[in-house]
């Protein structure tokens, strides 16, 4: 007697039930795929980080393998939506790793994230805004610039409560905590004074300058003697003695001429010390180069380098290995030849003015970088 229709029906039924259907096919993510990577060294990109374009990889934090050829690992999900809904400008990203955490800044909120868990701890909105910040290097305290008002906050990374609120001039903007923890530098868009905190008492101590202009991005040698700086209007960078507070000398990018930018208003905006404090790299917008520059007197001029996007910032790994203008490119500093560009998980390049080394054991954070481009070359530097 053959089986009837409804007979086959409930028996099919019956053998889908007993098949075992991992819980990712349902869309889910198993636990192990939301931890970190187990261990290696790894370039977190926080997107959107130029604007809010979200042509340059999307949104969230991209994670990429420096050992394994820059590979695409995974996306971490992130939030840092404006109030229409739609992902906000990534300002800044740093490390903590004493609290194993990552924090963006966008220009609503500040956002603590667990490195292991990739889950956000918490979200805090400040007024005034949130900026490009620095952590400590024990990782305990963070100096927040407000959205270009007049004054910083300082931060307790683990609460995100503030601390104390530093009115410096105008336009608050970047920062860089010293490496070795004894000094903040703030640098005020609308002063050519690049203001310098004391972080045991968090108020201004002295200042460095007048600078030829407003200050834009800057960095420092390891020893913290000397400060180079961009400035307004100039394609070429300023060098400051942060110990005297005078500034040395300015040099102008020769052979290239500035014209129109598309993002910043500035003809150079970007700049980073090779970790071996051998050369300096300046970002040159129109242009869309990065040039090479001596860090040391008289600064030569050494070559350019064609870039795909307009840079609008350098950073590079700890190592000194590889160079990271923020147009995606990853640069061998050695030969100076473009490797390759950032893609994330649909073949798209990526690019990002916010991105950070993080090395990890045991999915969780050890080491850290900073997305300054800071010289590390006289001695040895207690990193997050």
């Amino acid at each position: 007697m053959r089986p009837t229709p409804a007979i086959l029906l409930f028996l099919w039924l019956e053998v889908l039930l007993t098949i075992s259907i991992p819980p990712a096919s349902f869309g889910q993510n198993s636990s192990a795929e939301k931890k970190a990577p187990a261990a290696g060294r790894y370039l977190y990109v926080a997107v959107p980080g130029i604007r809010n374009y979200l042509g340059y990889g999307g949104h969230g934090i991209l994670v990429f393998d420096i050992a394994n050829g820059h590979k695409f690992v995974k996306r971490i999900p992130t939030q840092g939506l404006s109030k229409n809904g739609k992902p906000s400008n990534v300002k800044g990203v740093a490390v903590s790793v004493p609290l194993n955490s990552i924090y963006i800044s966008t220009l609503e909120a500040l956002q603590r994230i667990d490195i292991t868990t990739e889950k956000v701890i918490w979200e805090k909105h400040y007024e005034g805004g949130a900026d490009r910040m620095s952590i400590s290097p024990d990782g305990k305290i963070m100096y927040l610039p407000s959205l270009e008002k007049n004054f910083w906050n300082v931060v307790d990374c683990e609460t995100g409560e503030i601390i104390k609120k530093i009115d410096v001039y105008k336009r608050a903007h970047n920062t860089i905590y010293a490496p070795s923890g004894k000094e903040v530098y703030l640098a005020d868009i609308a002063s050519p004074l690049l203001h310098i905190a004391d972080p045991k008492t968090h108020s201004i101590v002295r200042k460095v300058g007048p600078f030829g202009n407003g200050i834009r991005p800057f960095t420092i040698n390891i020893a913290e003697t000397l400060v180079f700086a961009t400035v307004d209007s100039l394609l070429g960078f300023e060098v400051g003695d942060l110990k005297t507070g005078q500034v040395l000398t300015r040099i102008v990018v020769e052979g290239w001429n500035m014209g129109p930018v598309r993002r910043h208003g500035n003809p150079s905006h970007g700049i980073g010390l090779t970790p071996d404090e051998k050369e300096i790299w300046l970002a040159d917008g129109h242009n869309m180069r990065m040039h090479v520059f001596s860090a040391v007197k008289p600064y030569q001029q050494l070559t350019t380098l064609p870039l795909q996007d307009m840079p609008g910032w350098i950073t590079f790994s700890m190592d000194g290995q590889y160079a990271y203008p923020s147009s995606g490119e990853v640069i061998e500093v050695k030969t100076r030849k473009t490797l390759l560009v950032l893609q994330d998980e649909f073949y798209n390049n990526v690019a990002s003015e916010k991105m950070v080394e993080v090395h990890l054991a045991d999915h969780k954070a050890v080491k850290a970088g900073d997305q300054f481009g800071i010289g590390r070359a006289t001695r040895k530097v207690a990193v997050n």
